[in-house]
């Protein structure tokens, strides 16, 4: 008996002697440790690597860069449901322990004893959030035990709910999604508190390995480690029998869901995109900055689908370029085929199909997605094919005539049919302002941003042609001349180097017309009288104005083709300059961004333009008013005068919008290379541009009016759809009176043919018409 209280008092010191021992070997390992131990304080602080997203001024989704789609939560905002299927599946005591679980560490020494290196960690949340943040992923004793001091230190540090809400927001889930909403987002297109309790076991299920419980590429792993999680949470008392087993029984659900794209404006992201990246650099990336541009979505949207449509239509006006590309479909399996299809690109409207069959009449077609579609003959009897611009063959009688099996083509949506239609090699810009502020409210930049990246908008350099002579006509109107001006509208010829030898401009039309007043040569856009009237008022006084306006003097020529729009501008420039006509006069710049955010909601940035304000206007206190670089007479002068281009001159499709407010101006340039339109009312500004990137010629038909005013008709439909008519009422010292059609002379008494001007009142005109004087004189040809 004594012998056996002799053992057992050994035994005891022993083990306090053991006991001290070890934790006196725990405490020297602790010291040694300790100051290598990063600061846990710093999680106080954590900014999670989050992708730029972009949205319109609606705060539509335009687009979203970087590498990892992450979107913080906070942890009040995570669904109670979600967190027990997640400490469920990782760490069930985590609101309990002090961040370290006994059992699981026991469990892995006795793995590292027996076998030389860790198998299963042993990890809470709290040592998992330690290894994401400070610690290498090897698995070795000194990382772990790392592992575990930081765990106890991030306790002390830090409460359960900020301990949980870093792993949740931290974590990698697959296919790019970094965090569980980003994750929600890419499986299942939903938030996380909009998921069922199926789908939340699913993704609390991926941590363990993204890869291996993947349930888009490896559902039936996934599918058990979801019933899995399911089952603990059952065991727990989490759910009751009746949600264990509708959860079991749920399908997989999951697929790939890319961005939410909810608008496309590709080209003002990239605006946007490359602006920002010169302030910012690869952080523009990762900080979660939120970008708010003055886009408006129904805007943007209608601009989308103008350009899209005009290049389209112009393209089929022009001839069938025959099939995209020419399958052999004869010994590939209807899969193949239908994987193949499945990577040609849409262009919006624009879908691809391939011909199966074709009919006398029809066409079969396989779409994307394994849809099969009839083309009937109404879709394909426009295809004559092409031959040159201004050639096309004969009509097509039967669809053979068009279409073969294995042809991969494009079809769009007209009305319920569907119809032949193809990629247009022409291009096309659309920028609209409010000429308030100079926030840009929609810009194209071409057909397909896919398609083609260069911005027309804001890079293509072209000549603006006639689109150019309104700056032209308003420094002759600030000069002393009026409406009524005659000028003579004939033949000239010109002998100038710089002009290369003789220069014979010429009207569109190939004819003269003699005397004419300034306002119908603007609105019929005579070229001669362009030219004559920048020679009275002098080229450098057209030069100063048009510098005022905004355009750059270096690429203004120095002689008069400058009359006839020979300037290199883009649209955004020449839109810019219309601005001032719609808005009183005002220089306003325009600008894309109205606001900038952090990954918290911070403000970092509002813009603050320049407002167009006349005197009586209200303004806050914080903006600032845009300088007046055109008299207000002379501003609401052109704004009439450009209204006739729509009355009765080259513009006057835009009549079918039936709006009185509305004014603008045709261009076109030299053997229809440019086809340009610019058009407003005091609500908006917008500018069309048509053409070839490398400049060859629209084909002989195609002019301002019939290639870029049927892109402004249809933007400017939707965009004026519920706007009262706001034209500008004339200003104090304008004043209307009958004059003579003819002479622009004050109209004799009861003379029957007599119309309204308006002028200032230091240019009504001191003489009057006679019967005699009032005819139209000849055009004489002139030399210098």
């Amino acid at each position: 008996m004594s012998a056996m209280v002799s053992l057992f008092k050994l035994l005891f010191k022993l083990g306090i002697f053991c006991t001290f021992l070890g934790a006196l070997s725990l405490a020297g390992v602790y010291y040694h440790f300790a100051p290598k131990l990063p600061n846990t304080n710093s999680l106080k602080e954590v900014q999670f690597q989050t992708p730029l997203r972009i949205f319109s001024k609606d705060e539509k989704l335009i687009a979203e860069f970087g590498e990892k789609r992450r979107t913080p939560i906070n942890f009040e905002d995570i669904p109670p449901q979600f967190i027990q299927a997640l400490t469920a599946a990782e760490d069930s005591r985590f609101f309990d322990h002090l961040g370290i679980d006994i059992k699981g560490l026991t469990r892995a020494a006795f793995q590292l004893a027996s076998t030389g290196h860790i198998q299963s960690g042993g990890s809470t949340i709290t040592m998992q959030v330690a290894k994401n943040f400070f610690l290498t992923r090897e698995r070795t004793f000194t990382r772990k035990f790392m592992e575990i001091l930081l765990a106890l230190r991030i306790e002390q540090e830090l409460s359960k709910e900020e301990i949980f809400e870093l792993y949740i927001n931290k974590i990698y889930l697959g296919h790019r999604s970094y965090g569980i909403q980003a994750a929600a987002n890419v499986y299942y297109g939903k938030n996380i508190e909009n998921l069922s309790l199926a789908q939340h076991a699913m993704i609390a299920g991926l941590p363990k390995a993204p890869s291996a419980f993947n349930p888009i590429t490896n559902p039936n792993r996934a599918i058990e480690r979801r019933n899995w999680i399911l089952k603990r949470m059952h065991a727990l008392s989490f759910i009751n029998d009746q949600q264990f087993e509708e959860a079991t029984a749920a399908p997989v659900t999951a697929k790939y869901h890319t961005s939410d794209i909810e608008l496309r404006a590709y080209y003002v992201a990239e605006m946007v995109r490359k602006k920002l990246y010169e302030q910012f650099g690869e952080n523009l990336y990762t900080n979660g900055y939120k970008v708010y541009t003055t886009l408006d979505s129904k805007l943007q949207s209608s601009a989308n689908i103008a350009v899209s449509n005009g290049l389209v239509a112009y393209s089929e006006r022009h001839g069938y370029l025959g099939a995209e590309d020419k399958w052999d479909i004869t010994n590939i399996s209807f899969e193949e085929l239908q994987k193949r299809l499945n990577k040609v690109i849409s262009y919006y409207t624009l879908r691809p199909a391939v011909v199966l069959s074709v009919n006398d009449k029809s066409a079969e077609l396989l779409l994307k997605d394994g849809q099969k579609a009839i083309l009937e003959w109404e879709g394909i009897a426009w295809a004559k094919p092409y031959k040159s611009v201004n050639h096309t063959g004969k009509a097509p009688q039967k669809a053979s005539d068009v279409l073969q099996i294995g042809d991969l083509i494009r079809i769009r949506e007209k009305g319920d049919k569907f119809h032949l239609t193809q990629t247009p090699k022409v291009q096309g810009s659309l920028v609209a302002l409010n000429p308030k502020d100079g926030s840009i409210v929609s810009l194209v930049g071409g057909f397909n941003f896919t398609h083609n990246k260069f911005n027309r908008s804001t890079q293509a350099i072209r000549q603006p042609g006639s689109n150019f002579k309104p700056f032209i006509y308003a420094a002759a109107l600030n000069k002393g001349y009026s409406a009524a001006s005659l000028i003579n509208d004939a033949p000239i010829v010109f002998h100038d180097k710089n002009l290369e030898g003789n220069w014979r401009p010429e009207n569109s039309s190939r004819k003269f017309y003699g005397p004419t007043r300034l306002r119908e040569a603007l609105y019929k856009s005579r070229n001669l009288v362009s030219i004559r009237l920048l020679r009275a008022i002098g080229i450098d006084t057209a030069q100063t104005y048009l510098d005022l306006a905004g355009f750059d003097r270096t690429k203004l020529p120095n002689n008069l083709s400058l009359s006839l729009g020979s300037a290199d501008v883009t649209p955004l420039q020449l839109v810019t300059g219309y601005a001032a006509f719609a808005n009183g006069g005002f220089k306003i710049e325009p600008y894309f961004i109205q606001r900038i955010d952090n990954q918290f909601d911070e403000n970092l940035f509002t813009a603050e333009p320049t407002i167009a304000c006349k005197i009586d206007c209200k303004v806050s206190n914080n903006q600032k008013l845009a300088p007046q670089i055109y008299n207000e007479q002379v501003t609401f002068l052109t704004y009439n005068i450009m209204q006739d281009s729509i009355r009765k001159g080259t513009a006057r499709k835009a009549l079918v919008l039936n709006r009185d407010d509305i004014a603008g101006k045709t261009g076109t340039t030299n053997d229809q290379k440019d086809a340009w339109f610019s058009g407003f009312n005091q609500d908006y500004v917008a500018t069309t541009w048509v053409g070839f990137d490398q400049p060859q010629t629209l084909g002989r038909r195609e002019f301002g009016g019939t290639a870029a005013l049927p892109i402004w008709i249809d933007f400017m439909r939707d965009a004026l759809k519920d706007k009262a008519e706001n034209a500008p009422n004339p200003p104090e010292g304008i004043v209307s009176v009958k004059i003579d059609p003819r002479s622009g002379q004050l109209a004799y008494p009861g003379q029957d043919d007599s119309i309204y001007e308006y002028f200032r009142k230091e240019n009504i005109p001191t003489g009057y018409a006679t019967p005699s004087n009032s005819g139209t004189k000849n055009a004489e040809e002139e030399l210098f």
